[in-house]
């Protein structure tokens, strides 16, 4: 027989018998244990929150959510990768991030009790854990420190749009993309050759992220390459110096200053 909380659970969850998690609670402990939301969490309290959150799985650019829906819940990344974006009345997209594993998303709304103010959409084939907002204010209530990281969270997202709306003002094509490469790079890793790193899986994709057209990222990546700045093999992306492109960079953003 189940917990005591079985009867809060929602349809296709899982319970713990006789102490032992079902490899659904598992996999879901696991997950949100990675949160730096509840990292602090004791396990009686991380369980309150394993037995109500609900698995949900999406293909590669199916919507989660749209700006402007009523907020019903966190969600909760465990595996792929979430789009967080803005879209234009003509169909151009802002990037704000990407979210991946062991990412929390729609803090803001959970708290503010407003609508979604961005839209989100799977960006490989994704696999979420959904936590409805009731749930997480209950958990709020008796653990205050989670509100405080939900704070921290916020500005830290909030820092990042403002980088976001500096670049889009004050920076030309080339020299947001450039530095949009060097931040893939940091991800990236060494070779004799330089730097290799993985594009996004179209110009489309990136002219998304970087706040401009398809048409513009195609060329200034032909130009960089040109340039001996970059290699580009499909979307293996190779820079044979980081430091001659940073370089650039700042040549780029000092001439615009003056």
């Amino acid at each position: 027989m189940c917990s005591w909380l079985q009867a809060e659970l929602l349809p296709g969850q899982a319970c713990v018998y006789n102490g032992r998690m079902t490899s659904r609670t598992s996999q879901a402990l696991e997950t949100l244990q990675r949160v730096s939301i509840f990292a602090d969490l004791s396990a009686t309290e991380l369980s309150f929150l394993v037995e109500r959150a609900v698995p949900r799985e999406y293909a590669t650019g199916e919507v989660i959510f749209t700006e402007g829906e009523p907020c019903s819940g966190l969600l909760v990344v465990e595996t792929g990768k979430v789009r967080i974006y803005k879209s234009s009345p003509n169909g151009r997209e802002q990037v704000l991030s990407l979210e991946g594993p062991g990412s929390s998303i729609a803090e803001l709304p959970v708290f503010d009790g407003g609508n979604y103010p961005a839209s989100t959409a799977a960006a490989e084939p994704t696999r979420l854990y959904f936590i409805r907002k009731q749930d997480f204010h209950s958990l709020c209530l008796v653990h205050p420190n989670v509100a405080l990281k939900v704070l921290k969270v916020v500005g830290t997202r909030l820092r990042r749009l403002v980088g976001i709306i500096e670049e889009l003002s004050f920076a030309t094509v080339r020299s947001r993309l450039i530095a949009h490469l060097l931040r893939i790079a940091a991800d990236g890793k060494k070779t004799l050759a330089g730097i290799e790193a993985q594009l996004p899986a179209s110009n489309q994709e990136l002219a998304s992220q970087i706040g401009t057209v398809r048409e513009l990222v195609s060329r200034n990546l032909s130009r960089l390459q040109a340039e001996g700045l970059i290699e580009v093999e499909g979307k293996t992306l190779l820079i044979p110096d980081p430091r001659k492109l940073q370089a650039e960079l700042e040549e780029s953003e000092a001439g615009r200053g003056r």
